[in-house]
Order: C-alpha cells, then sequence, then structure tokens
C-alpha cells in the first residue's frame, strides 16, 4: 500500500497545487518568472502555506505581499468524505500601472465523496473575489458567479452532463467570441463544449469557462464577458477556470478524475510588455488510491 493509503485508511490520494505568480516575458526584457509561493500538496494530506512579500519585477510587475495554501484532510462527520483546499491571494497588485488591485482571492474547495459512494467532487470557490481592481485608474465591476457549477450532479455523473451547468458556460462561450479581434489563443479555448481528445481509457473532456460573466465599467478597452482587451497593453482573462474529466469508467462513463484549475488574472501582455503571466493559480482534483 502507498503511504496516502495507509494514512487516509480507506484509499483516497489528495492532489492539489497553487502559485500565486509565474510566467515567461519577452519585452521589455527577455525573463522567465519563477513561481512565487509555490506549494503543492502531499498525497497523504495534510497542510502546506508559502509566503512572498515585496515582489517586482523591474517596473513591470509587483505586489506588496502573497500567499498560497493547500490542505487536504477527511471530513470530521462520518457521513461525508475528503476536503480539498487550494488558495491564493496576492494584495497591492500593479501591472505597469494599468492592472491594479488591493486584493486578489481565488479558492477552491472540493469535496470528494467516500470509497465506494462515487468519484466526482462537489466543488465550491467561496471566499474567491477581486476587491478594487481597477484599469487605468478606472474601478471594474464584476459579475461573479461562484455557483457556475450548481450542485454536485446526481448518479456520480461529471459536470459535462449537467444541462444547467453547459447552458450557463455556452452563455460564456458566445460572449467571449462575438469579439473577432482577440489573441487567436484566447478564442481557441471557447470553441467546443466540451472540447474531447483520445477515446476509451484515454478520452479527456475539457471545459474552458469563467467565475467572472461580465466585467464593466468606464475603462479604456473592451469587454467581451471576463476577457477584456485593453489598448496598447494587452488581454486580460478574469477569473479564468478549467475542468477535465478523464480516467473515464469502461461501463458507467463516470470520470473517476475531475480537475478544476481557476487563474484569477490571466495576463496577455502584448505592447510595451509582451509575454504570458498567468496570477493566483491553483489546481486540485485527487481520487481513490
Amino acid at each position: 500500500m502507498s503511504e496516502a493509503t495507509k494514512t487516509n485508511g480507506i484509499g483516497h490520494r489528495y492532489d492539489a497545487e497553487a502559485t500565486v505568480l509565474e510566467g515567461h516575458l519577452r519585452l521589455p526584457l527577455e525573463q522567465t518568472i519563477k513561481p512565487q509561493a509555490y506549494v503543492k500538496l502531499p498525497e497523504r494530506g495534510g497542510y502546506l502555506t508559502q509566503r512572498a512579500e515585496n515582489y517586482r519585477l523591474e517596473g513591470v510587475l509587483s505586489f506588496r505581499s502573497a500567499y498560497a495554501q493547500v490542505a487536504g484532510n477527511r471530513s470530521t462527520k462520518a457521513d461525508e468524505g475528503y476536503t480539498t483546499l487550494t488558495t491564493t491571494v496576492v494584495e497591492g497588485l500593479n501591472v505597469l500601472d494599468v492592472v491594479t488591485a488591493d486584493r486578489v482571492v481565488g479558492q477552491t474547495i472540493t469535496e470528494h465523496p467516500l470509497q465506494g459512494n462515487g468519484y466526482v467532487p462537489s466543488i465550491s470557490f467561496l471566499g474567491t473575489r477581486f476587491e478594487n481592481l481597477r484599469i487605468a485608474g478606472h474601478p471594474v465591476r464584476l459579475d461573479l458567479d461562484l455557483d457556475l457549477f450548481g450542485s454536485k450532479p446526481a448518479s456520480d455523473a461529471g459536470y459535462t452532463k449537467d444541462p444547467g451547468f453547459i447552458a450557463r458556460v455556452s452563455g460564456q462561450h458566445k460572449r467571449v467570441r462575438q469579439h473577432g479581434d482577440l489573441p487567436s489563443e484566447i478564442l481557441e479555448r471557447y470553441n467546443q463544449l466540451p472540447a474531447i481528445s483520445g477515446s476509451g481509457e484515454k478520452k479527456r473532456e475539457t471545459v474552458e469557462c469563467s467565475l467572472v460573466n461580465q466585467a464593466d465599467g468606464s475603462y479604456p478597452g473592451v469587454c467581451f464577458g471576463h476577457v477584456i482587451k485593453i489598448p496598447r497593453f494587452g488581454a486580460i482573462s478574469l477569473g479564468r477556470l478549467t475542468l477535465i474529466h478523464e480516467d473515464f469508467d469502461a461501463e458507467t462513463g463516470v470520470p473517476k478524475k475531475t480537475t478544476f484549475r481557476l487563474t484569477m488574472i490571466d495576463l496577455k501582455l502584448g505592447c510595451v510588455a509582451d509575454g504570458n503571466v498567468p496570477i493566483g493559480g491553483g489546481a486540485s482534483n485527487g481520487g481513490g488510491g
């Protein structure tokens, strides 16, 4: 038996990681941005956290303080399963004095059922928020949908089988694709629902969506749902979320592995500065041993 199986008694393996910042710049200087405050949860669960203070990347990007944390534990209630927490917090964020925020919190809480009661976890984003997000000094008014996934689908079905979830995400895709001038890599994410690759044991379903339905305000730029294109700056995606179902049961079609990847601010810089910088990224799945 693995260490994870022995520790948890009935075979659950935890899997979660988080980092407040990473990426790659091409302009104004070529530089790989090493992960800041990165943590990865051991399979046996437990708790880990890392902090970073007064980070500055030349005059391009800075934050005052940040931390990431992951935790995995069996519920204290006898009839409940295994809970995994993934959190990133960035305070005093500043990107080229264009995108600023007092505080950005990304948090996912997944609960897997007890062994024998299914595979698909429930999901909550309680605590996720943007505080005083501004573009060029103008406040950004956000329509957050922290209940985008709704309740866990019945009969241990994957979220891609939930008509309500698919309808909500379809509306998001439509809003994003109304703007044909976005970078092709962004448009390609919102082209299929779900995107399916492989077959049989290697089948994989992917859904791109967001916890932000709309980002309004008088800021310079054009908003299409959660994607904002800012002139002479680039594009940002807010609350970007990726759902991945894989390892499908051959008889029932139930996915044995479900992954949630949340990125609070996904920067695609493309002018004075050029590069890709995801901020506030976390991923969570886990499953039976």
